[in-house]
């Protein structure tokens, strides 16, 4: 379902004008189809559906209460990284049977909320990391549970700055130690390790590093077994592309179908984390044209929204389509397209070729759902974006945009400098 599309020249997110949403709410903003997001969580749960996998959004894709609240009252559960994703995830009353919490650096005050909330369980990413579980789990009385996140050493053939499953990332436990560990899992009293998670990477476009992976941790469970080691759970992590640019991307039903009977053989529950494949194509972040300069070398589009709104360009490389908001016969012209941030880095694309804009004219920047809003910053002192639900013909806010006020809260100016 693709429910950005033009209705007589205006783009429409499902059956609201974004010229609307704009003239109402301002710019720079993010809008998000409802129904999008709820058609790609389904796509996957029935592409999966031979294993009945739980299915736990990455909520580092997109945190935003609406979102999070839409997806799991379709059935979804959380994959967290932090207390915060974890207070928000209950907030709109996740289940945490369905809560995974993976992080490298997880503090004792996180792990104390997850064990007094009684999530699923812990993706442990070190020893060190484990035994700190055991030792806050037995001063409050608790077992944990823990899966052991697996770093398989496979290149995901994808940007260097989201590959995660090799041993030169911060990420995950080798098979070895990974052995050790569990040869030893009656040191840790209090926590039950019953499940393996490997995640390995970001906007994945092959699937042959997880056909590989799979088969790497198939292999480790046959030697578990042979020690009688059991296992329960096996995590998928997610890391499924979506199409930013070219159509590279598989859908749900080729990655269902290239690694479903390898699944299954683990005869484990399956959990998925896809975060990215569910939000990206289901927003838009939406700027006005401030200026077009032209230097006699190049002209540059400058818009209202910068880097500091959306960084990927500029973070990863990456590719976002851009496309008026209104369609005119405006002669096409190739520009950059630029922000007000003082960062050679501040630009969303260079050498496009676009409709000719004017000022105060929108445009959207395509596949902005998910790592847009949530990796924004205030650089320059300027507030963060609002953000916007479209459901059918309704809008709402889901996000005010931030104020002068919201971005001093908390400084003062100490007493000696009175």
């Amino acid at each position: 379902m693709h429910c950005f599309q033009y209705k007589k020249n205006q783009l429409y997110c499902e059956n609201v004008r974004i010229q609307k949403i704009a003239d109402e709410c301002g710019t720079p903003l993010y809008i998000y189809s409802y129904h999008t997001l709820i058609d790609h969580f389904n796509k996957i749960k029935n592409a999966f559906k031979k294993i009945k996998p739980i299915i736990c959004f990455a909520a580092k894709a997109n945190d935003n209460l609406a979102v999070l609240k839409s997806l799991i009252d379709q059935g979804a559960g959380c994959d967290i990284v932090s207390e915060g994703e974890l207070r928000k995830a209950m907030k709109v009353n996740a289940d945490p049977a369905k809560i995974v919490f993976a992080s490298v650096g997880k503090t004792d005050q996180e792990i104390e909320l997850a064990l007094r909330t009684d999530i699923l369980f812990f993706n442990v990413e070190s020893l060190p990391e484990l035994e700190q579980i055991n030792r806050i789990a037995k001063s409050m009385k608790k077992r944990a549970r823990a899966a052991l996140r697996i770093n398989p050493d496979v290149d995901a053939a994808t940007h260097q700055r989201i590959t995660t499953g090799t041993l030169k990332n911060k990420f995950g436990i080798d098979f070895s130690t990974a052995r050790d560990i569990l040869r030893q899992r009656d040191c840790f009293s209090f926590v039950q390790i019953n499940g393996l998670h490997i995640h390995i990477g970001s906007q994945i476009t092959t699937l042959d590093p997880y056909i590989f992976s799979i088969k790497k941790v198939l292999k480790f469970l046959e030697e578990l077994r042979s020690e009688n080691i059991d296992i329960e759970y096996f995590d998928l992590g997610g890391g499924f592309a979506i199409n930013y640019k070219d159509s590279d991307a598989k859908t749900a039903d080729e990655i269902a179908e290239a690694i479903v009977p390898l699944l299954q053989e683990t005869g484990l529950k399956i959990i998925l984390e896809p975060g990215r494949f569910i939000a990206g194509n289901a927003g838009v972040f939406v700027t006005k044209v401030l200026y077009l300069k032209d230097n006699g070398f190049k002209k540059f589009l400058i818009v209202d929204g910068g880097m500091n709104d959306l960084i990927r360009p500029t973070l990863y490389d990456a590719y976002h389509e851009i496309v008026p908001v209104q369609r005119t016969t405006a002669e096409s012209v190739k520009v950059d397209v630029v922000g007000p941030i003082c960062e050679s880095g501040d630009y969303f694309a260079k050498d496009r070729i676009l409709q000719g804009m004017k000022k105060n004219e929108f445009m959207a920047i395509m596949s902005a759902g998910a790592y847009g809003y949530v990796m924004s910053s205030n650089y320059n002192v300027r507030g963060r974006p609002a953000e916007v639900m479209v459901k059918g013909n309704k809008f709402e806010v889901i996000k005010e945009r931030e104020t002068f006020k919201d971005l001093i809260r908390g400084e003062r100016v100490p007493s000696f400098l009175s």
